[in-house]
């Protein structure tokens, strides 16, 4: 039912949720997420990823039990690579009990969200749309209803631009189940924002398109060695990029 747009032949390349937002965004950032060339680790993306773990968890076994969390907390940092991440912010381990009190005040925002219809937490989707093209995301919870499929992406922060993100995860539920989700959704623990999109077809070949036009642009710039447009924003602060980027210090400068 859902075709995806015929593509020139080309390198290899994985494009997910994350690598989409940030090609809508800057698309020479995009490009160097691709060749390995990431920013500096922030804070905040570590606790965002830390709570991430511990709503999967309360969605798959259950509400984690007070006495337990600072335990379960460092269970997951071990068993994952926010293990890394923390030695590479440079916490020390006397710091980490801080971090699990900021998490442990998001989770307890989490816990008064109605989860009603849950079917799936950090549900993986992988699509292989043309000959050396991944497609990739996971869907932070699945809801089941009269209505349909809605799929959930939780935001520890404030929700910002979330559509080309959410319009992402459409096309790729509608690859990989040859059918529409009834309503894809970013929800804010931190606010209480809900920001909601009801998908059509039109939004769904509308992204396939953008996301072909992508591959196409970054192939290019691979075969020719050189880089791509350039964008500043606020996403430029955690950007690899930003030392060698003229528009991405302007940006940092003026506080985009």
């Amino acid at each position: 039912m859902f075709k995806f747009p015929t593509i020139a032949p080309g390198d290899p390349v994985r494009i997910s949720a994350s690598t989409y937002v940030a090609f809508r965004r800057c698309p020479d950032h995009a490009l160097a997420l691709l060749q390995g060339e990431w920013g500096p680790e922030s804070r905040s993306a570590f606790l965002g990823g830390l709570a991430h773990r511990l709503f999967a968890r309360h969605l798959n076994e259950g509400p984690i039990d007070r006495s337990q969390f600072g335990q379960v907390c460092r269970s997951e940092i071990g068993a994952s690579n926010l293990n890394y991440k923390l030695g590479a912010l440079g916490l020390k381990p006397s710091e980490l009990g801080k971090v699990i009190d900021e998490v442990g005040a998001i989770y307890e925002r989490f816990k008064k969200i109605p989860v009603e219809g849950v079917v799936g937490a950090e549900v993986s989707l992988v699509v292989e749309p043309a000959e050396a093209v991944t497609l990739v995301g996971s869907v932070d919870a699945v809801f089941t209803g009269d209505n349909g499929v809605r799929l959930v992406d939780w935001k520890t922060g404030e929700l910002g631009e979330v559509v080309d993100q959410l319009h992402f995860y459409a096309l790729l539920w509608a690859l990989e189940r040859n059918e529409l989700p009834q309503v894809v959704e970013a929800v804010s623990v931190k606010t209480g924002e809900r920001v909601s999109e009801v998908p059509d077809t039109g939004v769904v070949e509308t992204t396939a398109g953008q996301v072909a036009g992508m591959i196409a642009q970054i192939r290019a710039a691979w075969e020719e060695g050189s880089g791509i447009e350039r964008r500043g924003g606020p996403w430029c602060k955690y950007c690899a990029l930003l030392e060698s980027c003229t528009e991405g210090r302007a940006a940092t400068r003026l506080g985009v």
